[in-house]
């Protein structure tokens, strides 16, 4: 259940990503003096000299695909980059929320929305637990050990 919630987020991010990726700016924001347009044009827009909204788009595409493959064939590998991708975006995101609170007085709402849904899919995996496995079919064997496989 935790891995299909935060399935729906990333799917969230990925949306307001895109709309700001390929959205011209004048036309996502309305106007180029409200909130989204003095975030989006400011020095913060980039990291690294890219479009904050492209990393999202691609950060979170990338989640988007290791969790939809995590239900199908679950692996320690795929939980622990989810994880760490997870992780990855909240801390992000709360440094990008600080610096349209503190620094710009702006804020944008797909901006929002996607720091809300970044940061939110981290309390989603630290705080939904999985329900333990009745079914032996869902156990996948590496050799002569046994392990859970949860979904």
């Amino acid at each position: 259940m935790k891995y299909k919630i935060l399935l729906g987020l990333f799917a969230i991010i990925i949306i307001v990503s895109g709309i700001l990726t390929f959205v011209p700016i004048e036309k996502a924001c309305k106007t180029p003096t409200n909130s989204c347009s003095i975030v989006q044009t400011s020095k913060y827009e980039k990291t690294l000299g890219i479009n904050n909204s492209h990393l999202g788009l691609a950060g979170f595409m990338i989640l988007f695909i290791l969790t939809f493959a995590y239900l199908k064939k679950p692996t320690k590998k795929k939980k622990f980059l989810i994880t760490l991708g997870t992780i990855g975006g909240a801390i992000f995101s709360i440094y990008f929320l600080c610096i349209q609170f503190f620094i710009l007085h702006a804020a944008c709402p797909y901006c929002l929305v996607a720091d809300s849904s970044a940061i939110l899919s981290f309390i989603v995996l630290i705080f939904i637990k999985n329900k333990p496995l009745k079914d032996k079919s869902q156990y996948e064997t590496l050799g002569n050990t046994s392990l859970e496989i949860v979904k």
